[in-house]
């Protein structure tokens, strides 16, 4: 089989991978190709942190050119996926001298390893944190600590040492990275990464027209941006691929754009940028989005693969359906001027057919999610009821947005996961709020309505029973907020009780 080569910049040097399969895993390249064994495997799905690597991407900004840091899971990330980037592994931090990162320091200093088997992943973290903020200037508290460690779930010393070695980090030597000469090699790997137009196993399209023109021509590809799901497929699922686009390199799908009515959100921006986006426009978000899987995955799954793979506990689609999300479809329309892009424009919850099934055509792809910008009597809440507080499935997400006017509701619209075969929007309980005063006896009516709605099904996350039990119980939650009550915030529930623990809502 021949691949593109990958170009990657590690140790100050850039190195060229040849004939790598396409889903070849960037965890396997580490390990078994270049035998840097210092990355770990543990639970191989993006979970654990074990694996986590640092990527390093040339961005431009109103101050110029610099380098964005990113912590990911290598295991689940397809190696040609990181083509043209910067990457470091635990054997590439420390300096020359033989000393140790501050990240590895810290560590030490703080007694934050016991086994030792996760600590590699831990460090990478902390990396990213160290380049991010620490150099930066950023003061790193508890709270961004715990925020930057979330994608590493290892527990056997606590979190306290590890967090500690955070915030001990600023305190240590300087360990600077040359980015004048790190941003020159990116520059020359970039000419190394050129678009080829041949027909190739793994195609990194750059423009929209040639990801069109490609998925137009090879509509039996697996599309793939971040892998954190497509990774599972060949990791658990023992898939494989003959060949693989992957979007992620396409210029217009990464932004994100303000309009005076919508934010235009490519689909191939990363979750970490469009949740950013999402909470910069509504603050009220920023908990909930932070409680989606774990930073790693953040960095490296997007919104458009999230709503694409339409898993009915997505937490994404809840909230878009809730906030009156659009989904743009592209294809390319072939002419005898070489053709041109064509598009057609959707309500986010009317794309889905069945479960993990959609109304894409072959030759189509996810190009952009349209988000309204918020309404001045918008009263908005999302709720997602987990067993972990990070990085873990909902067993019930519920994202309720409600309009008043004098006294009424306006407007409402509600989305749920956890409690169909798709992410669904309550329209009978929508149907039954709009129009009626916002009281009481208007929230205890409409628990009932929502809570019939639905059909849930039991698994190893929850009852039927529960699902539906918490459904009524969090739009009570809502009625009590919206009224100015406070709740004492437990984010981690017993779901094997059927009485729901969030103290003052009874939700």
């Amino acid at each position: 089989m021949t691949t593109k080569p990958i170009h990657l910049i590690r140790r100050g040097e850039v190195v060229c991978l040849a004939n790598v399969p396409p889903t070849r895993s960037l965890l396997q390249v580490l390990r078994e190709d270049l035998h840097c064994t210092g990355t770990k495997e543990g639970c191989n799905e993006g979970d654990c942190g074990a694996c986590t690597v640092v990527l390093g991407e040339r961005v431009t900004g109103k101050a110029g050119d610099s380098v964005r840091y990113k912590a990911v899971n290598s295991c689940i990330r397809f190696a040609h996926s990181v083509d043209g980037m910067a990457l470091w592994t635990v054997e590439d931090i420390a300096p020359a001298d033989g000393g140790l990162h501050p990240a590895q320091e810290a560590m030490v200093q703080c007694f934050g390893s016991q086994c030792g088997f996760c600590t590699p992943g831990f460090v990478m973290s902390l990396f990213a944190t160290y380049q991010n903020r620490v150099r930066q200037g950023e003061v790193v508290t508890r709270e961004l600590a715990q925020h930057d460690l979330s994608g590493n779930l290892c527990r056997c010393t606590g979190y306290r040492p590890i967090v500690d070695a955070a915030q001990a980090m600023a305190a240590l030597p300087a360990a600077p990275i040359d980015e004048k000469r790190l941003l020159q090699l990116l520059e020359l790997t970039n000419k190394h990464t050129r678009e080829h137009t041949a027909h190739l196993p793994y195609e990194a399209p750059k423009t929209l027209a040639r990801l069109l023109q490609s998925r137009s021509a090879n509509p039996q590809a697996q599309i793939v941006a971040g892998c954190t799901d497509v990774g599972l497929w060949v990791n658990k699922l023992h898939m494989d691929f003959a060949q693989v686009i992957d979007v992620t390199q396409v210029a217009e799908l990464r932004r994100v754009e303000p309009y005076p009515h919508h934010l235009a959100i490519g689909a191939a921006a990363t979750l970490t940028d469009a949740f950013d986006a999402l909470a910069s426009d509504r603050p009220a978000l920023k908990h909930f989005l932070h409680r989606f899987a774990g930073l790693p995955v953040r960095n490296s799954g997007t919104l458009g693969g999230n709503i694409a793979n339409g898993s009915p506990i997505g937490d994404s689609m809840p909230l878009l359906i809730a906030l009156g999300a659009n989904l743009v479809l592209m294809r390319w329309q072939a002419g005898k001027k070489g053709g041109h892009a064509v598009h057609r424009e959707l309500k986010l919850e009317d794309f889905y057919t069945g479960y993990r099934k959609n109304v894409l055509q072959p030759d189509e792809v996810l190009a952009w999610i349209k988000v309204p910008r918020p309404h001045a009597a918008e009263f908005l809440r999302a709720y997602k009821i987990s067993k972990r507080f990070e990085d873990d499935i909902s067993a019930v997400c519920l994202v309720l947005n409600v309009q008043l006017d004098k006294g009424r509701v306006r407007y409402a619209a509600i989305g749920a996961g956890g409690v169909a075969a798709t992410p669904v929007r309550a329209v009978r309980t929508e149907a039954f709020l709009t129009g009626k005063p916002w009281n009481s006896a208007t929230a205890e009516a409409a628990k009932a309505v929502l809570r019939a709605e639905f059909s849930p099904i039991s698994d190893m996350r929850a009852s039927s029973a529960y699902r539906s039990q918490v459904l009524g119980n969090l739009l009570t939650r809502f009625w009590l907020e919206s009224q100015g009550h406070q709740h004492i915030n437990l984010e981690s529930f017993d779901l094997d009780d059927a009485t729901p623990q969030l103290a003052g809502a009874n939700a």
